[in-house]
Order: structure tokens, then C-alpha cells, then sequence
């Protein structure tokens, strides 16, 4: 019986997991982040990071298309000071205000284009 019951409850996980799969894919998101909230949380970064084609300055990362836990941890990388360059300091500026969920959201955002 309890094996019956690991097997009823693994079957019931993993149809509900798909199902909000599912449901996240037609609502315009993703499980990682919600690709519209993430457009409008994303004010300053489309003035470098054009969503709707190439950035603005050839040096600047293309990020349309991009894998959305590389954006994250990316972006997290520039807030942990993990990243230097030229722009370290602007991108840390411009992330620091925004939470955890917003970086997922502005990731999704980026990846969906």
C-alpha cells in the first residue's frame, strides 16, 4: 500500500507540474519569470539592450533570445560584483534596486524577444 501510494503521488506531482507548465506557457510566461511584467520593469534596460533588435552600441551584449537563468545569473553577477569591465558599475546601478522575482521577470522578458 505504500507503494501504491508513493506511486499515486508522484503521478499526481508530475501532472501538476505540467499542467502549471501548461497554464504559465499560455499566459506568456515561463516558470522561470513572467515576460510582460518583465517588459515593464525593464524602463532603462531597452535604452542599451534594444528588445526589438540589434543594441543600441555594437559593444553592448545582444540579450534577445538569450537563455533566461544566464540573464539571471548574469545579472546577479554584476550585483555580487562578480563582473568588472567598462560597465560593471552602471549595471550594478541600474539591477540594484530590483528583487529576485524581477530579475527572473526582466529575464524572461529578454529571452522571449
Amino acid at each position: 500500500m505504500n507503494t501504491l501510494f508513493k506511486v499515486i503521488t508522484g503521478l499526481t506531482l508530475s501532472l501538476s507540474l505540467s499542467t502549471v507548465h501548461a497554464h504559465a506557457s499560455q499566459a506568456g510566461t515561463t516558470p522561470f519569470g513572467d515576460a510582460k511584467l518583465g517588459e515593464m520593469k525593464a524602463p532603462s534596460c531597452v535604452f542599451c539592450h534594444n528588445p526589438n533588435g540589434a543594441p543600441s552600441q555594437a559593444s553592448y551584449p545582444n540579450l534577445n533570445g538569450q537563455d533566461p537563468l544566464y540573464l539571471f545569473n548574469a545579472m546577479n553577477a554584476y550585483l555580487d560584483d562578480e563582473r568588472s569591465g567598462a560597465m560593471a558599475a552602471l549595471m550594478k546601478a541600474q539591477l540594484q534596486n530590483l528583487t529576485e522575482q524581477d530579475l527572473r521577470d526582466v529575464a524572461a522578458f529578454y529571452s522571449s524577444k
